[in-house]
This record gives C-alpha cells, structure tokens and sequence, in this order.
C-alpha cells in the first residue's frame, strides 16, 4: 500500500511536469523503454536495488548507461530517485506513470484470454468492438490459456466478460447444484 502511494506521487509529479513541458511523448517513450530494460535486465535491478551501495556508485551507473539516451526530463527524474533512495520503487513508478498517460489518452488495456491465439482479423474486430463500447482507444494484450477449452474472457478495467466454455460449464455446475428440483421415482 506504501509503495503504491509513494509510486503514484512520483509518477504524477513527472507527468504533470512533462505535461507542462511539453515532453509527455518523449517521457512516456523512456518511461516505456527504461521499464523493459528493468523488467529484462535482473542483473542491473539486483545492482541498483542492493542497499550496500552508495547512491553516488548508483547515480554513477545510470549516467553511464543512461545519459543522452533518454530525455533530460526523464534522466533527471532518475537520478532524484536514487538521491531519495527509493530506486525499490521503480516499476511501481514506472506502472503509475502508464496508468496517468493512459488516462490522459483515453486509452484502456483489454486483457483476453482464449484457447487458442486470434488471428489478427478477429482481434481487429474484437478491439473494434470494445473501442465502441467503452469509447476509448483499447490496447490488447492476448492470453492463450488451453484450459478454457474454447471461447474468451475479457478484462477491462474492473470489467470482466467470460464467453469461455469453462466458464459456461461451471455456471451450470453452481445451477444444478442449487436445483430444487427432484426427480420422483
């Protein structure tokens, strides 16, 4: 819960002051990079997030790799990060700051899930389709997960939609097992 409200204030501060810069493309795009070298990279998250390390070494090591590479307003909001030691919170910065662009933008994510991978025409009507309904602009991110055995599920926000065959089975499972009806012979 801490690290949410601390990830959040940070992330918003840099999007306000990008916001008011007029650097949010640039920002978001090392946001977007900075977050996959981290999520790719355990090697450097073990070295940056490892507490014997003084904050100079650190700053040290991300001016190397970093500086010139990515926005002023980003690299300086890297480097006030590990001056107030909470370089741990960097993901979690990083996914609030999507959060904001996303919001900003009107952009939703729709997580499906299906049996089997979509082909690009369906997942083309398919996003048609929730642009229309939730009036945003959706992004997809596909699951393949056998076990549903057909259909999809969707997820969008706090929205979920099961059109899968597991999950009509078991909505029949619960009703025949609440069945108050016998059979009299």
């Amino acid at each position: 819960m801490k690290s949410t409200k601390l990830a959040n204030r940070y992330a918003n501060a840099l999007y306000m002051f990008a916001l008011e810069q007029n650097k949010l493309e640039e920002v978001y795009s090392d946001i977007l990079t900075l977050k996959g070298v981290f999520i790719e990279n355990r090697e450097l998250r073990g070295i940056i997030e490892r507490p014997v390390l003084s904050p100079d070494k650190k700053r040290h090591i991300f001016t190397e790799i970093f500086k010139g590479k990515i926005d002023d307003i980003t690299f300086c909001f890297i480097i006030l990060i590990l001056y107030k030691k909470r370089e741990p919170s960097f993901i979690y910065i990083f996914d609030e700051f999507i959060s904001c662009y996303y919001k900003h933008h009107n952009i939703k994510k729709a997580h499906v899930t299906s049996a089997v991978a979509l082909d690009s025409d369906l997942l083309g009507k398919l996003k048609a389709i929730l642009e229309e309904q939730t009036h945003s602009t959706i992004e997809i991110e596909q699951t393949v997960q056998p076990e549903i055995i057909g259909g999809f599920i969707i997820k969008i926000d706090d929205y979920l939609i099961d059109a899968s065959l597991k999950g009509k089975i078991n909505k029949l499972k619960l009703e025949f097992s609440h069945n108050i009806y016998r059979a009299a012979f």
